[in-house]
């Protein structure tokens, strides 16, 4: 993930708000979609990973129609949808895969002690919302450096963390911090490699805290992904998926191989969500995410 869904960000960095605006401003395409029918499914998936779209990446379709398209090609979940949007997707029968609406932001985040009562507050009662809807993962980010040496940032992030923690495993809510990069889209956020994610997760000791592996972001600060997911996959509680370089379509134009990162992840055991985040650069932006499904589905 990369937009702050709660407002913009102080952030110069490539945002999912901006390419909200490049979408619906720069005609990339996303005005030819169509929503498709549950009988334009074509052969069921084969259900080793279960999949997801970020609904940030397609702006022009409404929550339903975009239920709709993702039940015609035969998932159904959505990620990133707040509390405004669950009754459309469980009237549709589309889980929300990942949560969102706690946080302050990409840049004020659970590294900056300054934020941590607002963050506490605001997380506590969402973690409920999550909870009494039947949910489980909601979204949070470590927010900016600032100047902080980032082993302080971990023992900051840890000691906010643990004020929400005992309500997340009481409710059976999973917080999940996002990997971002800090070189192209998100100059200064902390928690911009996995080695920092891992020894935060390691320090809560707790099932219902993880990371966000996102593939993109990852692939543009380290490298090595296959290995890594191999690695640390117990702290994986989700991904994000995105072509590297210029976070459009992941077939063969980028270069990424996601057929064998999907297998990777299916090897792990993985029973989360694989959620597709890439920005759509195709005269039809469905036929993009069909086709990456279709990748993935390993």
């Amino acid at each position: 993930m990369s937009i702050d869904s709660s407002g913009p960000t102080a952030t110069p960095g490539f945002t999912r708000r901006e390419a909200l605006r490049m979408a619906v401003a720069g005609g990339i395409g996303l005005g030819a979609a169509k929503v498709l029918p549950a009988s334009a499914a074509s052969a069921p998936l084969k259900g080793n990973l279960k999949h997801s779209v970020a609904r940030w990446t397609f702006p022009k379709l409404s929550v339903a129609e975009l239920c709709r398209t993702v039940k015609g090609i035969g998932f159904a979940a959505i990620d990133l949808v707040g509390p405004e949007d669950w009754a459309t997707l469980k009237a549709h029968g589309v889980d929300s895969s990942m949560c969102n609406g706690a946080e302050l932001g990409l840049t004020k985040g659970f590294a900056g002690r300054e934020f941590h009562d607002q963050l506490v507050e605001r997380y506590t009662r969402h973690i409920d919302l999550v909870a009494d809807a039947g949910y489980r993962n909601l979204i949070c980010f470590s927010g900016n450096r600032n100047g902080m040496d980032p082993q302080q940032g971990l023992a900051n992030a840890e000691a906010g963390l643990k004020r929400i923690l005992g309500r997340a495993e009481k409710r059976g809510v999973v917080l999940v911090m996002e990997l971002l990069n800090s070189r192209v889209d998100h100059p200064d956020y902390l928690c911009d490699h996995s080695a920092w994610g891992v020894e935060l997760c390691q320090r809560l000791g707790s099932n219902n805290f993880g990371l966000l592996y996102d593939i993109y972001h990852m692939q543009i600060m380290e490298g090595d992904i296959i290995a890594t997911i191999g690695r640390h996959h117990a702290c994986f509680k989700h991904y994000h998926t995105a072509g590297v370089p210029g976070r459009h379509e992941i077939g063969d134009q980028q270069e990424l191989h996601y057929p064998a990162i999907c297998r990777a992840i299916r090897d792990t055991g993985f029973d989360g969500y694989l959620a597709q985040e890439f920005i759509p650069t195709a005269p039809d932006p469905v036929g993009s995410l069909r086709e990456a499904i279709r990748l993935c589905d390993v």
